[in-house]
């Protein structure tokens, strides 16, 4: 620090744009986020980049959903803040900064089963029998809350219930179209059945989650053809993968995780 006590960019690597001091909690503006991987993109200190979007907005006319970058001046809707390779906090500029949505260790442990590898259940959960014996028939009443975990934790969002509702009325809508469909199949029906499936939640999903669509469609049915609750279908995941009950990696017998976060990237919607 100078004599005045503040810091001057020279003195301070990579600091604070706002107040040239070093960095106190690092945060981003998500158009920023994106660009995590690259040189060139800007963090803040938490309360400097809050503020900044404060006095923003109290010199607009009106209420805005979006701020510009103070440096390059591109439009953002969130502040991006505590990222930790796996997941962060996110704060929407026209939402109340003491609503913003905290990540759970639940949302946190679902997010890195996602990087784990696929088809480690299928032991276990025997999907092919969910369809042959046709256990679809069976009411499962937690999958809307199961769904609205999944997305959160996938979307990065706390308001998902749109989505929940509409890939949840997806799945009733199918469910209700095979018991009302009488044709003659060319393959075995549970066979037709199931691509059918895959093919409607990935058309309802795919808007939505990108290129996460096809595992999400994975998950959904091992959860399907478990028949449990949430919390046991979490214990039987959680032990196979070698993690204790917080989601940390102890021992893990099957694969290493290695998680990093892909929702904000534009070119994600390509194929896995």
């Amino acid at each position: 620090a100078d004599q005045t006590g503040s810091y001057t960019s020279n003195q301070v690597p990579n600091p604070c744009p706002i107040c040239l001091a070093p960095l106190v909690k690092e945060s981003y503006l998500d158009a920023c986020f994106r660009r995590f991987l690259c040189v060139c993109v800007y963090k803040f200190c938490y309360n400097c980049i809050v503020q900044w979007s404060r006095v923003v907005a109290s010199k607009s006319s009106g209420q805005s959903a979006s701020i510009k970058c103070p440096l390059c001046k591109t439009d953002n809707f969130s502040i991006i803040a505590g990222f930790d390779g796996t997941c962060f906090q996110r704060h929407y500029v026209d939402q109340d900064f003491g609503n913003r949505f905290t990540f759970s260790k639940a949302h946190k442990y679902r997010l890195q089963c996602y990087y784990s590898e696929r088809g480690i259940l299928n032991d276990i959960f025997d999907v092919s029998r969910f369809w042959k014996s046709r256990k679809y028939r069976q009411s499962n009443m937690w999958l809307q809350s199961w769904l609205k975990r999944e997305l959160q934790a996938l979307m990065q969002e706390e308001d998902v219930d749109i989505v929940v509702h509409h890939i949840h009325g997806v799945i009733e809508s199918f469910w209700t179209r095979i018991e009302h469909t009488r044709v003659v199949l060319k393959k075995p029906a549970e066979a037709y059945w199931q691509d059918n499936f895959r093919i409607a939640i990935t058309e309802a999903a795919k808007p939505f989650l990108l290129a996460r669509t096809d595992r999400f469609v994975n998950e959904l049915e091992l959860f399907l053809a478990s028949g449990l609750n949430i919390e046991a279908y979490d214990a039987v995941y959680m032990q196979r993968l070698g993690w204790n009950t917080s989601g940390s990696i102890t021992t893990n017998p099957v694969q290493q995780v290695v998680p990093f976060l892909h929702v904000f990237d534009v070119g994600s919607d390509q194929d896995e």
